[in-house]
């Protein structure tokens, strides 16, 4: 009784507004029925597709409890694995650990200058960045801590603040900076939305770190040579033309530079022609390579000591000088909104420097490792250790490219690795402080130009790249120019806005094509497949070896033989595809095209319909005076257009408000008759919600007094019994498996046996038996039985929406079926067969 008077209530509220319930039914009819149909009704089940409903929706978006637990438990992937840990991986964590430990010390102190600031700070970043990714990753190969491109962006907001607000210490600004990044970071991947980083393109990641890798090692350049004078922070050019114009300022430093720079690419050359002559030996070559910049830090921290022992105030070449011990800036970092204020322009470029290297790097190591990253937890993790690190005085942080390279090679088996190299750097900031007092600054340049050059993309990358879309070969380019001449930040801008621009216009220009059909067999080797053709063939059941029809592009714009020739659907029937989606922003122009080329391939079903030329709209007046219109009676009239949704997973208001438009056009264009509109391979349930409110789907009267005319629809049927149903291919399996089951007890019972003679023998037999056995049971089983006995069927698809069709093979039949009902029979023009 409730239920009754809501609903009253609903209708009425419904017709004080104004709202037409039933707009839902598009013929205003309600003795619809399914017609007559290609089918027995008694050997089919009727199945009348429900539409979903916003409670529906609801529920899935809604999360539940367990969805809840779910995510909670996601949020701390180290508790999937950790119970398992056992010796052998603690081995594996160990070497590498160690490895990324040697190598992460020296770099983080390197790109600590990149930043502006002391180098503890940058090992401060990389005892943080590794000792708190390994509770929330989900990549085992990814080394958090400092690098060369966020190091240098951190080093243009220091810059930045000390020139607006130089009341703030240089390690302040870099840890604000660490604490929004991150907790902007945070967020996104705490509400799951790591998707975000698809809209940014390999060409524009490739452009970005080109450009980085460009403009940090040009800028590294001047410490290396030892000349000073002017800015490294100045464009790429610009630090190119003022290095060469004070090349006469060069002093000592250049020998400790240039030199170490030097042995760095020797030795790596030559452990990669060893690792090629001695193949067995790549192991502890690989090691070797790896160590090198901690031999050649080494032994050029030597050779300072030697030179500046009696030079401590006055060193013959620049040092780093006293190194504090321990955590010497721990503190709770300063915000406020002042500060904020002041780097807030450069908060966009620092998360994407971020994101970018981050994500690019753990998925591309993940796929060469077999597994799989979460983007968004992988955003937690960033997020979480970008957030504590600034307590111990850490500056942004986020993957690292080389030092991930080493550990993956040096058989990390999972993130606790990054435990031990937490407790190398520990060591190294307590113990070192010393040894660090006499490290050249110019060799730190020289390691930090060594690791950047593994960032500029190679030439066969980017040839590769042009043989696979020239365009964003340019994009590529334009991103590497952008940042050489101007700012890394504006190159990321550039590559990023150009990249969606590109994407937006593909989707907005996209153009569908119009398809015919192709009679297809399948060959192998010389002869076809199905069992008609050839000689010495064997037969076979597989309906899909025999001849099928597929459906072709007429114009063969997509590469297909051009010899083929395409059969045209019908006369007056068209097929049109959608290539990308069918949504507000491509909708126009994809109908715009169909209509426009339907208007030159057909003619108006009733020439006479303007009797006077005052009738004719302005947009179609009509030959010129004197002049009789175009004899177009060799072209066929419009009946039905078959529309392809396999390229289509979503509409929306706009884009169903064009078709209901063009449907319209198309029936003042074939009056008194309608348009049958048939659509295909429709894979998403709101999408035929959508277009049955729009009343496709239906049959339409020929005028609103009319009746329902004798029509056919064709309804595609599956078997729901018999040898090629579900049921039967669910039973064949559970047998096969039962078969290998038998088979491992028979072997096993013939491996207890095995004192008895014979026994190999025996074992055979008992195989042999079994096997024979099981295969009576699949032969004799009632689901492969091959008598002739009538299967039964279901519809796929609903029969309350009979121009919906699973296929655009049963859209053509269902088309074709109803316009030979009207007994049209027209010649072929152009384009339609």
């Amino acid at each position: 009784m409730a239920a009754s008077a809501s609903t009253k209530l609903g209708h009425g509220l419904a017709k004080i507004l104004g709202i037409k319930l039933n707009y839902r039914n598009p013929t205003g009819k309600e003795d619809l029925s399914r017609g007559e149909s290609v089918f027995s009704v008694s050997t089919a089940d009727t199945y009348v597709e429900e539409e979903p409903t916003s409670a529906e929706w609801l529920r899935e978006v809604i999360p539940s409890g367990r969805d809840l637990l779910q995510y909670g438990y996601s949020l701390f992937p180290f508790t999937h694995w950790i119970g398992r840990y056992n010796a052998q991986w603690l081995y594996g964590d160990l070497v590498a650990g160690i490895t990324v430990g040697a190598v992460v010390v020296p770099q983080g102190m390197a790109y600590a200058q990149l930043a502006q600031l002391p180098v503890q700070f940058g090992l401060y970043s990389s005892f943080m960045g590794v000792l708190i990714y390994w509770f929330f990753a989900t990549s085992k190969d990814i080394t958090i801590g400092p690098v060369a491109v966020m190091s240098t962006v951190t080093g243009n907001v220091v810059l930045q603040v000390a020139k607006s607000n130089p009341e703030y210490p240089g390690h302040v600004v870099a840890s604000a900076l660490a604490i929004i990044a991150g907790a902007i970071i945070c967020f996104i991947g705490l509400i799951r939305a790591g998707w975000i980083v698809d809209f940014i393109s390999l060409a524009a990641i490739s452009a970005f770190m080109t450009g980085s890798a460009l403009n940090i090692a040009v800028g590294q350049v001047p410490t290396l040579m030892g000349i000073t004078g002017f800015s490294t922070r100045d464009a790429t050019y610009l630090v190119v033309i003022h290095t060469l114009q004070h090349l006469g300022r060069t002093k000592l430093d250049a020998a400790i530079g240039l030199t170490a720079l030097t042995m760095l690419y020797l030795i790596r050359s030559a452990c990669n022609y060893a690792a090629r002559r001695m193949p067995h030996k790549s192991k502890m070559i690989f090691f070797l390579s790896t160590l090198r910049v901690v031999f050649v830090i080494l032994l050029y921290t030597m050779i300072s000591w030697l030179v500046n022992r009696h030079h401590r105030k006055k060193p013959l070449f620049k040092i780093l000088s006293t190194v504090p011990r321990g955590f010497k800036n721990a503190a709770v970092p300063v915000i406020n909104k002042t500060l904020i204020k002041s780097f807030a322009n450069q908060l966009p470029a620092s998360v994407i420097v971020l994101l970018i290297e981050h994500i690019a790097i753990s998925k591309s190591f993940g796929r060469v490792n077999n597994y799989t990253i979460n983007p968004s937890q992988e955003m937690v993790a960033i997020g979480v250790s970008n957030l504590l690190g600034p307590f111990l005085g850490g500056y942004p942080v986020t993957g690292s490219f080389s030092r991930t390279a080493i550990k993956s090679k040096a058989g990390v088996r999972t993130p606790f690795a990054g435990v031990i190299t937490a407790v190398v750097v520990l060591l190294a900031i307590y113990a070192l402080p010393a040894v660090f007092f006499y490290v050249p600054n110019a060799l730190l340049s020289a390691v930090i130009i060594h690791a950047v050059g593994d960032l500029i993309t190679p030439p066969n990358t980017v040839y590769q790249f042009w043989q696979i879309n020239p365009l964003e070969v340019i994009i590529f380019f334009v991103g590497v120019i952008v940042t050489v001449f101007s700012s890394i930040e504006d190159g990321i801008y550039s590559t990023i806005c150009i990249s969606v621009a590109v994407l937006l216009f593909r989707v907005v220009k996209a153009r569908g094509r119009f398809i015919g059909r192709v009679k297809v067999h399948s060959v192998i080797g010389d002869h076809h497949v199905d069992d008609s053709y050839g000689k010495g063939t064997s037969k076979t059941t597989d309906p899909d070896s025999s001849t099928r029809n597929i459906f072709l592009p007429l114009s063969h714009n997509d590469g297909s033989n051009p010899q083929v020739d395409v059969e045209s659907p019908y006369p007056g029937i068209f097929m049109y595809r959608f290539s990308e989606g069918f949504n507000y922003p491509n909708a126009n122009h994809y109908l715009d095209y169909m209509v426009t080329t339907i208007f030159q391939e057909t003619r108006r079903t009733n020439p006479n319909m303007y009797p006077k030329l005052g009738d004719r709209p302005w947009n179609d007046p009509g030959p010129r005076r004197g002049h009789s219109a175009p004899d177009h009676s060799d072209r066929p009239t419009l009946k039905a257009i078959i529309l392809d949704f396999s390229s289509v997973n979503n509409v929306d208001i706009t884009s169903v408000q064009h078709l209901i438009d063009v449907r319209n056009q198309l029936d003042r264009y074939t009056a008194p008759h309608r348009v049958e509109w048939h659509m295909a391979c429709i894979n998403n349930r709101w999408t035929k919600r959508a277009l049955a409110s729009a009343g496709f789907g239906y049959p339409t009267p020929e005028d609103q007094s009319s009746t329902f005319e004798r029509w056919k629809p064709v309804f595609s049927v599956a078997e729901i019994g018999g040898s090629s149903s579900a049921a039967a291919a669910a039973e064949y399996r559970e047998n096969e498996q039962e078969l290998k089951r038998q088979r491992t007890r028979d072997v096993e019972q013939a491996r207890i046996d095995n004192k008895l003679s014979g026994r190999d023998a025996i074992a055979h037999d008992a195989i042999s038996t079994s096997s024979d056995e099981l295969g009576r049971e699949l032969s004799t089983s009632k689901a492969y039985a091959k008598a002739h006995t009538t299967a039964r069927v279901a519809v796929v698809h609903g029969l309350n929406r009979p121009l919906f069709h699973i296929d655009l093979t049963s859209a053509l039949q269902s088309a074709i079926a109803n316009a030979e009902r009207r007994g049209d029979s027209e010649p072929k023009g152009v384009g339609t067969g």
